[in-house]
């Protein structure tokens, strides 16, 4: 998570990996880890205070447009699992995610989500002020 600034807000989810989320090597399949990079990005906005569900009410949408995953070491099933989850803002539209999957002290996998902002007619948009303070 070297690339969110130290004054960023770091969020903790844990996961626990399921049989389902095994391929037939008996590890993760590689696109379950950005299912986890969402679960850690949907947490970090509710614990802030913007869940995903009200910005939506009010007519924001957050797509992604940039995705990133740099695979370390394989999660198995059962591992308990931690997602560290870090926002930056970028620009007054778009927002950046970086994620860090580890197991114990071990790194799994790092990467990086970026999101723009949209409005109800998918043109782009300011984030709300109360999002872009606390992330300056």
């Amino acid at each position: 998570m070297s690339n969110a600034p130290a004054t960023s807000l770091l969020r903790r989810t844990r996961v626990r990996v399921r049989y389902a989320e095994t391929d037939r090597m008996g590890v993760v399949y590689y696109a379950n880890y950005f299912v986890w990079f969402e679960v850690g990005r949907t947490d970090w906005l509710r614990d802030t205070g913007h869940s995903y569900r009200a910005m939506e009410e009010e007519g924001l949408q957050l797509p992604v447009i940039e995705a990133h995953c740099e695979y370390r070491r394989a999660a198995k099933y059962d591992d308990d699992l931690e997602i560290l989850t870090r926002a930056t803002l970028l620009t007054p539209v778009r927002i950046r995610f970086d994620y860090e999957i580890v197991r114990g002290d071990e790194t799994l996998v790092v990467g990086h989500t970026v999101h723009a902002a949209l409005d109800r007619n998918g043109r782009p948009c300011r984030l709300p002020a109360r999002v872009r303070e606390m992330l300056t």
